[in-house]
């Protein structure tokens, strides 16, 4: 069972940091989480 389970997540990533594509890609192979919305910023 995880913490995302059944839910809707919006991911929003970082350029220097995480990139939303990463994190997306974590959140499809461990939870049951739907991603409706992936980005990657630019923080300045």
């Amino acid at each position: 069972m995880s913490i995302l389970a059944n839910k809707k997540v919006i991911i929003i990533g970082d350029r220097d940091g995480v990139p939303g594509q990463a994190i997306e890609e974590c959140v499809k192979t461990n939870s049951d989480a739907t991603v409706v919305y992936s980005a990657t910023e630019c923080f300045v």
